[in-house]
């Protein structure tokens, strides 16, 4: 593949650039806000892009998404968002680019929680109305939003896989008052260097069921960037995510 990457200067950035070389891909530019020496151009802007490409990584930020959506638009280029955090305005905006090319969007794109999301949602399924769950999530002390998006992701597994509606509740503080059975909880924990964790507990009358994933290097998401950037190559106009790329490899 020919990949143009935003964020490349940012840690997933290098991951990636690694990760592509070995793989034997080509980045033929990156974008960053803050530029460091990397094996390619870099620039601070997408109209200073120079090369063909067929496919955008985004592992930047929110900021500035309308600037890359735009690139892409005019450069008729697939693109993957691999960073969370975005806005009911940013989603908006997605969701309209979405009409015109192929975006791929997920907030996790290690293949182990997605997997995971299919277990939560066959768990809810099976265990019904009469189990509590808390999702709980744990960061790197530099990680900026909260919840996680992957965090957000497992609740609306779980949500999928239920006959009521549940709402999510993020973190909990003062007299709250007893736990209501519409609740999904959420708790955010950052600290130290914590790649990324996520536990999706089920609390019974007498038994506690508890789903699980824990990332040791960020390797795991360069992997699944790349593998999505194959994938999505030669989709038509639309909004994709991992089960449309599972349903491929099952």
């Amino acid at each position: 593949m020919r990949i143009v990457l935003f964020g490349c200067c940012g840690k997933m950035g290098k991951f990636v650039t690694e990760l592509a070389a070995e793989q034997g891909h080509d980045i033929v530019c990156g974008v960053d806000l803050s530029p460091s020496p990397m094996p390619y151009p870099v620039c601070t802007d997408p109209a200073e892009i120079n090369g063909q490409a067929d496919v955008v990584i985004d592992f930047s930020s929110p900021s500035r998404l309308d600037k890359r959506l735009k690139f892409c638009e005019e450069n008729h280029l697939p693109i993957v968002l691999a960073t969370t955090g975005y806005s009911e305005e940013d989603t908006a905006l997605i969701q309209n680019y979405s009409g015109r090319i192929a975006i791929f969007k997920t907030g996790n794109l290690s293949l182990g929680v997605n997997l995971l999301q299919m277990l939560v949602k066959r768990a809810a399924e099976v265990l019904g109305e009469d189990f509590d769950v808390e999702i709980i999530e744990r960061h790197h002390n530099q990680k900026k939003d909260a919840p996680s998006g992957t965090a957000l992701m497992l609740a609306e597994s779980v949500k999928a896989g239920l006959s009521e509606e549940r709402e999510t509740v993020c973190g909990r503080q003062g007299i709250v008052g007893a736990r209501k059975k519409s609740e999904i909880g959420i708790h955010a924990v950052r600290g130290g260097n914590i790649v990324g964790e996520h536990e999706v507990m089920f609390a019974g009358e007498d038994e506690i069921l508890t789903l699980s994933h824990s990332a040791r290097s960020r390797k795991i998401f360069a992997a699944g960037a790349l593998k999505a950037a194959a994938w999505v190559i030669g989709k038509g106009a639309g909004l994709y995510c991992m089960d449309d790329l599972f349903k491929d490899l099952l």
